[in-house]
């Protein structure tokens, strides 16, 4: 799928925006990127900051050849109720809402348009994401292509069989919230331990930074680099030790496993 073709996108919030200047940087040039976008003022925004143009809905599916759905799963139904009468058929679709499958796309359009279903997070907003992607049944090698190409822009991707998308979900799309509020722990417990909150703040981000470029620089498994920070009867062990008291293999596996079925639901 040519980089010169016009692409569509449909809700230009944080995500959206995100996207669009993925595809700038993969090479779609910003007057071929369309947004439909209800709120004036941010679509002004994004116009000023990216030199993309302003539609509305009708006529920016009408004209692009790629279209993402950048919009929440319980506004999915409305929107392609919205456009359906209005699509290019050759567009491929590019779902990004949480928990909807490509048959729901499909059967809500009923115009037989290729559709590709992404689960992206919040890292993507600083070129760090993590993408998972699933083709439906008439997504071409070009197509695909495109949209591993643009993804690769905002951190890593990677395909898996859409019935793993809602595994895929509890992993990566909701795990950075898991990791942020494992860092609120530590910095409550740093404070009362008697450290300043400002304090408890830098060392608790900072040892977070550096243990995950480590895990991503050594080639080491997490497992590995854990025993070779783990003495024997240190302090290390000590707060590793409660850890497993306190069963936390079970109970980051049934948080996982919750998400997981709350993405099922939202099918």
């Amino acid at each position: 799928m040519s980089k010169s073709l016009p692409v569509g996108v449909i809700g230009a919030g944080i995500m959206g925006e995100a996207l669009i200047a993925a595809l700038i940087s993969y090479g779609v040039a910003p007057e071929l990127i369309t947004i439909s976008e209800k709120r004036k003022d941010r679509a002004d925004e994004l116009v000023n900051r990216y030199a993309v143009t302003v539609a509305e809905i009708e006529s920016n599916v009408a004209n692009s050849e790629a279209l993402l759905l950048v919009v929440k799963p319980q506004d999915m139904a409305s929107v392609l109720a919205e456009v359906k009468d209005s699509i290019n058929p050759r567009a491929l679709i590019i779902t990004f809402a949480a928990g909807k499958k490509i048959s729901f796309i499909t059967q809500a359009l009923g115009t037989g348009n290729p559709v590709v279903r992404v689960m992206p997070n919040t890292a993507t907003l600083v070129g760090a994401g993590m993408a998972a992607i699933s083709l439906g049944d008439n997504v071409t090698a070009e197509q695909s292509a495109f949209v591993t190409g643009f993804l690769a822009a905002t951190g890593k991707v990677v395909e898996v069989p859409e019935d793993l998308q809602d595994a895929v979900t509890a992993t990566s799309g909701s795990g950075p919230a898991y990791f942020f509020r494992f860092v609120e722990a530590m910095v409550e417990g740093a404070v009362k331990l008697g450290l300043s909150h400002e304090v408890a703040t830098q060392l608790t981000v900072q040892t977070m930074i550096g243990a995950a470029k480590l895990l991503e620089e050594s080639g080491k498994s997490a497992t590995t680099l854990r025993e070779n920070v783990t003495s024997p009867n240190g302090t290390t062990a000590a707060a590793l030790a409660s850890f497993d008291g306190n069963h936390i293999s079970t109970l980051v596996a049934t948080a996982m496993q919750a998400a997981r079925d709350r993405s099922q639901e939202l099918a």
